[in-house]
């Protein structure tokens, strides 16, 4: 077996369990707010502040991949997750919340976010790389819900200081799977990468934070960044920000117990892989800019639709709506790279993971905004309806992008492939 299966299984299990580590306050947002009495808002801002380091974090997290290595990042990574969960079993003041949650874990998850999976493939993988990149993307956004019941349970069993306690465990649990098993090249192990018939070289050392800068300087300048950002903004306002953070306490106000909401969202995690891979397929065949429009479109109308679902159990349309929630998740992914990748060359990735960093700070102030939403009106139902009017917003951005090149700038396409 080619040793890139074996970086590919520890970076999935990393992955994983990094998504499971930042989605857990979701399932804690109850526990927290009867022990301490603190507002839906004030624990929302900690999560928003994880939310928005996670995403720009990820533009310089290849940097520091290159500048320090890939185990060694990784590894200091989970050990910051390890502190940052681990010493919230003492916290007894709201700022040490949004420390410990909002900052420490915000830098640790986005360490290993879409740059870590980039830097994987693209360093251990020539056949099979779309395959690889679309399971590790899919695996680290399932995980985010998928380990929400077991944070649930425990929070509701045994209290939520045993839940960050497991999670700190878990953290360090994987810190021996990356330092011994995650190389860096190929080359380390006597290897080429998978499917190719000479080594890839390193990357140039240095000037790789300014290689970042310098594309989200360039594409700054260009209508398809704005288009692609914009609607990347309202997709992590209406994942994470909104879904992944609130659906719990959302459905805890109408009566439904914590563990059977966090089930349903688990649930989405199952099938949003099966959502993603396909929309993978899909976007090898369909127009892009059509497919984003249709994903943004049926998810507005979809949010619409959620007040009207919610109630003490999950009955046959609350299912419906999850499953179908689940197969769009991250569905807007792979037709969103391949926009990047299409708009600004070899630029593509840089400039993507600028858009994944609007995808979270709109993802940091639904997650807000929701909160402040919910202690002032009492009911989360308006930032649903707001969510599905932004969700039509988003359809009408993508489908304004031009078809094929029109719009795409060839200086910045030149620069990517001159650096």
């Amino acid at each position: 077996m080619h040793w890139a299966w074996v970086v590919a299984g520890v970076s999935f299990i990393a992955l994983v369990g990094a998504a499971s580590f930042r989605a857990a306050p979701g399932a804690l947002i109850e526990p927290l707010r009867a022990e301490f009495g603190w507002s839906t808002g004030t624990i929302s801002l900690a999560i928003s502040i994880n939310l928005l380091l996670y995403g720009l974090t990820a533009p310089f997290a290849a940097a520091l991949m290159d500048r320090f290595g890939v185990r060694v990042v990784v590894t200091w990574a989970l050990t910051m997750v390890a502190i940052g969960s681990g010493l919230t079993v003492f916290m007894t003041e709201s700022w040490q919340l949004v420390l410990l949650w909002g900052v420490v874990v915000g830098l640790g998850t986005g360490s290993m976010a879409l740059a870590f999976v980039a830097t994987i493939t693209g360093r251990w993988f020539v056949r099979h790389r779309g395959l690889v990149t679309g399971v590790l993307t899919a695996g680290g956004a399932a995980g985010q819900l998928v380990f929400l019941p077991t944070v649930a349970w425990l929070s509701e069993s045994y209290g939520w200081r045993p839940a960050s306690l497991v999670i700190c465990i878990a953290a360090l649990a994987v810190v021996p799977l990356a330092a011994f098993f995650l190389r860096e090249y190929p080359r380390d192990v006597g290897l080429l990468p998978l499917g190719a018939s000479e080594d890839t070289p390193p990357p140039p050392s240095g000037g790789a934070a300014r290689r970042a800068l310098g594309g989200l300087v360039h594409a700054a300048k260009t209508r398809p960044f704005w288009l692609l950002a914009g609607g990347f903004a309202i997709c992590g306002a209406s994942t994470n920000g909104l879904v992944g953070t609130h659906f719990i306490p959302a459905a805890h106000d109408h009566g439904m117990p914590t563990t059977t909401a966090a089930g349903l969202l688990a649930l989405v995690g199952v099938f949003d892989i099966v959502g993603t891979i396909a929309s993978g397929w899909l976007t090898d065949r369909v127009d892009s800019r059509l497919l984003l429009a249709s994903y943004y479109a049926l998810r507005g109308l979809s949010l619409m639709l959620l007040p009207q679902l919610f109630g003490e159990a999950a009955h046959p349309s609350m299912l419906v709506f999850i499953i179908f929630y689940g197969l769009d998740w991250v569905a807007t992914v792979p037709p969103t790279v391949a926009l990047c990748r299409q708009y600004f060359g070899l630029s593509g990735p840089v400039v993507f993971g600028w858009v994944f960093a609007s995808h979270q700070l709109g993802a940091a102030l639904a997650a807000s905004a929701a909160g402040l939403t919910r202690d002032h009106l009492g009911s989360y139902d308006l930032a649903w309806y707001v969510a599905g009017a932004l969700c039509i917003g988003a359809a009408a951005l993508s489908a304004s992008l031009a078809r094929g090149s029109e719009d795409a700038p060839r200086d910045l396409a030149r620069q990517g492939a001159a650096g």
